[in-house]
């Protein structure tokens, strides 16, 4: 479980989070929502370290991660995966060098138990024959289950991924969802997901977080998240025609 006590961030003299208070549960998938701009990416950059909110704790399992040494850090972030927007598979490595450079990162691996587990994770995401690809070979959606297999090869106690459906179209993103789901349950991992895509948000999100204006606006999950009484919730999914029409069968 992931706790945030009280966090803001400023940048200069601009406040850009207030004081949220959340937790992200183990075992479950975690949504943090809102529209451009609210803080959701720079709550996310705090979570994983790229940034260091000015007041508030981070607590990984009640380890206070801003305020622990540069070893300890190391370590936790060694429990740590990371599936980026536009992947971020390294152009001049191989998909099966890609997925095993945290096993050279973080482990003591042999070059065999490397390769085991390249393979493991390529078969677990659903990749068959490419591992002496390169990833320009590979579709959007490939390339994602890649990064998503990168990002489980450490085995990971927690999982981030950020913005995982952007550029892919509607069937391949539901792919995309399902095995984050599917992931997250199977090896009991604490996953957190920066979206704005309303269908994970209706259909993955085991907890949702809405981030409005740099505050936590609303807390609930999938189940309740289309009958919010919060207005500024409300103005967000129903803003399309679609999810207009949806709230009118309600």
């Amino acid at each position: 479980m992931i706790v945030l006590n009280n966090i803001s961030k400023y940048f200069g003299d601009k406040q850009v989070l207030f004081d949220i208070n959340t937790m992200f549960e183990e075992g479950k998938v975690n949504l943090i929502i809102g529209r451009s701009g609210s803080g959701k990416t720079v709550l996310m950059k705090c979570l994983v370290g790229l940034l260091s909110p000015e007041e508030g704790v981070v607590l990984y399992n009640n380890r206070d991660f801003h305020h622990m040494g540069a070893a300890e850090q190391h370590l936790l972030r060694a429990e740590m995966g990371m599936v980026f927007q536009g992947s971020a598979l390294f152009d001049s490595m191989t998909i099966q060098e890609n997925v095993g450079f945290p096993l050279d990162m973080f482990t003591e691996m042999s070059d065999n138990e490397k390769l085991d587990r390249v393979n493991f994770c390529l078969e677990r995401v659903d990749l068959h024959n490419v591992n002496k690809l390169y990833p320009a070979e590979l579709s959007g959606g490939m390339k994602k289950r890649a990064a998503i297999a990168r990002a489980i090869a450490c085995n990971p106690k927690y999982l981030f991924c950020d913005e995982p459906n952007s550029g892919l179209d509607p069937k391949t993103s539901l792919v995309i969802d399902e095995l984050i789901t599917d992931i997250t349950h199977e090896f009991g991992i604490t996953t957190v997901v920066n979206t704005h895509d309303l269908n994970s948000v209706i259909t993955i999100g085991e907890t949702i977080s809405f981030i409005y204006e740099g505050h936590l606006a609303w807390r609930g999950n999938k189940d309740n998240v289309l009958t919010s009484d919060s207005k500024e919730l409300n103005d967000f999914i129903y803003a399309q025609p679609l999810t207009q029409r949806i709230r009118q069968s309600l």
